[in-house]
């Protein structure tokens, strides 16, 4: 089996690339990292319930506002602050549990990241960021390698082998 890392800068045609690769003649599978980092924090997995017990107590706008409290016309930014805080502290006490029960549907598990309050939160040079960017860094990477790893192997069964 080949396998064939695509590196490089922003702007440098990794996309254009991974696409053309992607496309007859080639028709070969790619695994994309930044993708697969996105997948292992949706709401219901390991990793977002990681990433929220971790970082919901101390960042009260990490997850975004659900539907019917953006929809409400009468409720503030505090309002919205809090119900991501009290949601944050659901999480810690009960993510033991919703990682045995699975995908319940609750409301907690259907609010996606905030992802421009969690970079606010670990982007800077500040020692405290690259505390927490360390702590993010060490919840997400281990997942993606996995992920990666998963679908490399799934691929390698279906016969891609060239």
């Amino acid at each position: 089996m080949i396998i064939i890392g695509l590196t490089g800068s922003l702007a440098t045609g990794k996309s254009t690339v991974s696409t053309l690769l992607r496309s007859p003649p080639y028709n070969l599978p790619i695994i994309d990292a930044d993708i697969l980092a996105r997948q292992v924090v949706e709401p219901g997995t390991y990793g977002y319930n990681r990433v929220v017990a971790t970082f919901g107590p101390t960042t009260p706008d990490l997850l975004l506002p659900t539907e019917s409290s953006s929809s409400s016309d009468n409720q503030n930014e505090e309002s919205a602050a809090e119900s991501a805080a009290a949601a944050a502290e659901k999480s810690t006490s009960s993510s033991k549990k919703k990682a045995k029960k699975g995908s319940g549907g609750n409301t907690r598990e259907r609010t996606p990241l905030n992802r421009p309050a969690l970079g606010r939160r670990v982007f800077g040079s500040s020692p405290s960021k690259a505390r927490d960017r360390k702590t993010l860094n060490g919840i997400i990477h281990p997942l993606v390698r996995l992920a990666m790893m998963r679908e490399l192997l799934y691929y390698h069964f279906l016969g891609h082998w060239a």
